[in-house]
């Protein structure tokens, strides 16, 4: 469940946040999503004092410091997964001079320099998620021209540069493997479009469920048929178990829950 503080409101994941974003409706135009990494704090600030009080420093910060009517970024995501909306959505961010006025500024707490924090496995499934339901939110084709990096914008003159002039590095050299456009195109924005793909499809029962047995040493199961879906347990090698469904390589477990698991390990 959603917990709120001040204008802060923390989903535990992404899917809280979609069932958000499917009940709420929205009063400005979108056409841009912005990503942008935090810098500081980082990943050792969350471990140390967590989303709210975060979010409730970079608000000051932003308020006090910078002069801003509010905290600047829309929505923020955190290592574990969580997401928090910030500045109301209907307020256009204050993130990327020249690009806010139909945009949704995204901040993903930590360092993505190389060198910085290794992003975790649940980080990065939120972020490709986030990204995945705004596209879908606001019927957006996920490519470089609805899905931008602050890198790609000159900081004084506000125009789109793709990476040249006075720029910076946001949101970080390894974010997805870089923060160039080639690099958002080879191992961004496919992710998106993967997840979006997945999202849409027919599930298509089996005739009958299928006994069959596990081969790998130790099989996930997920929360969804794609590898960014999250793990909910293990199964050893040698189990059995009863497949339902099948959907584009990925075998449905159970008859009543969403617990999936890679089909090429199992036979």
């Amino acid at each position: 469940m959603a917990e709120s503080q001040s204008i802060f409101t923390l989903f535990k994941n992404a899917d809280e946040f979609n069932d958000y974003l499917r009940q709420t409706t929205f009063s400005r135009d979108i056409e841009l999503i912005q990503n942008h990494h935090t810098f500081l704090p980082d990943y050792k600030g969350f471990k140390t004092h967590g989303a709210f009080p975060l979010l409730h420093s970079m608000r000051n910060y932003h308020i006090k410091t910078n002069k801003w009517s509010e905290i600047g970024q829309n929505i923020t995501t955190f290592t574990n997964g969580s997401v928090a909306i910030c500045r109301p959505l209907n307020m256009a961010p204050a993130c990327i001079k020249g690009a806010n006025k139909f945009g949704i500024g995204i901040e993903h707490v930590g360092n993505f320099n190389s060198g910085g924090d290794e992003m975790t496995p649940e980080h990065k499934e939120s972020i490709v998620m986030v990204n995945a339901y705004l596209c879908a939110k606001f019927k957006l084709k996920p490519n470089t021209n609805s899905i931008v990096y602050h890198h790609w914008y000159d900081l004084n003159s506000g125009q789109r540069t793709n990476g040249t002039g006075v720029t910076k590095s946001c949101p970080g050299t390894n974010f997805f493997g870089g923060n160039t456009v080639k690099n958002a195109n080879d191992n961004f924005i496919p992710l998106i479009v993967a997840h979006m793909q997945q999202s849409t499809k027919q599930v298509t029962p089996t005739s009958v469920p299928v006994s069959k047995t596990v081969t790998a040493d130790v099989l996930n199961v997920r929360s969804g048929p794609g590898l960014f879906a999250t793990i909910l347990y293990k199964i050893s090698a040698g189990k059995t178990v009863q497949v339902f469904y099948e959907l584009n390589g990925w075998s449905k477990i159970s008859a009543t829950t969403d617990e999936w698991v890679n089909s090429k390990y199992i036979n």
